[in-house]
């Protein structure tokens, strides 16, 4: 199987290396420093799984050199959709799945502007990792895992395919049956990545104190309430279930949204918490303390993607 890797950071970074460790032909799309890194020495992985060095991995720059690819993952940064989606389209053949893992609940649309929806399949995953430096990357957290499933909900025997190929390479996965209320249940999570930019915290810091981790608490249940009002399905304590699991976290981790909005780099805050106050708007449902979050990071953003244009 062909598999192209849109984004070698952290998430496509991570699961490239572990598909072409297992001998598939793995292409990834990165750039600058971290590309030249990579086609000199190849892809390190430093994981509390094990670290390991894929050596002879191909990578490039340009989306095109994927063209006909069985299977892309399109790992790049929510708001990196939109631009990328054409680019996409024009490389997939009739059999292509273009599976993104973004954060947030809006890929799959973004996606279906331009590609055929007979070609996607909704995917997200589960990791705490980075770019460490060029041609490395750190999984420091959380047992890595894909959640993946039809658009439709039916199950179909490429989601077997795909499965079959990430346990041969070592990925947990999990075929969903509910791709959108899985997308949902992430969404409740990692919106607290812009409470973590705001108090400039690491997850330890902000569940031990307690009126940060109240404000945490009411951040989820607002955006819980708000998949409700919508038509999502997800367990009434699903909430409580997410914070035994932020608490399972190592004490000095944060997310890339966080480290992004403390580096003055562009981030996703308004595939984030950005988006539950939009919904909240339009659904009547009132959201105070996403408000609260997106509104403090926001002139943050637009600094840091001013400075973006300017420098590039």
């Amino acid at each position: 199987m062909n598999i192209g890797i849109i984004g070698a950071g952290g998430v496509g970074g991570y699961f490239g290396a572990r598909l072409a460790q297992a001998g598939y032909n793995v292409t990834l799309i990165a750039r600058g420093e971290h590309l030249a890194a990579i086609r000199k020495n190849g892809l390190q992985v430093r994981s509390i799984k094990g670290d390991f060095h894929v050596r002879n991995i191909a990578a490039t720059e340009h989306i095109e050199d994927v063209k006909g690819a069985d299977l892309i993952l399109v790992c790049v940064k929510a708001w990196q959709i939109i631009a990328l989606a054409g680019e996409i389209a024009a490389i997939v053949h009739p059999e292509t799945i273009v599976l993104p893992l973004q954060n947030g609940v809006l890929a799959l649309e973004e996606l279906k502007e331009s590609v055929d929806e007979k070609n996607l399949v909704g995917g997200l995953c589960r990791l705490l990792s980075e770019i460490q430096s060029p041609g490395v990357i750190n999984h420091f957290g959380v047992e890595p895992i894909l959640e993946f499933g039809e658009i439709n909900r039916q199950e179909t025997p490429r989601l077997h395919m795909l499965k079959d190929m990430f346990d041969n390479a070592g990925i947990k996965s999990v075929i969903s049956s509910d791709i959108h209320a899985d997308l949902w249940k992430k969404f409740i999570f990692i919106c607290v990545s812009g409470l973590l930019a705001v108090t400039k915290t690491t997850y330890g810091e902000l569940r031990e104190t307690p009126e940060l981790r109240e404000m945490m608490v009411n951040l989820m249940n607002e955006i819980h309430q708000l998949a409700e009002t919508i038509g999502i399905s997800i367990a009434p304590d699903y909430v409580r279930e997410t914070v035994a699991f932020i608490d399972t976290f190592p004490y000095d981790s944060t997310t890339s949204l966080a480290r992004d909005v403390l580096n003055g780099r562009p981030s996703e805050i308004e595939y984030q918490n950005g988006t539950v106050v939009r919904l909240g708007q339009a659904y009547g449902v009132d959201t105070p303390v996403n408000r609260y979050v997106y509104y403090s990071v926001l002139p943050l953003e637009k600094k840091a993607r001013s400075s973006s244009l300017i420098r590039g």
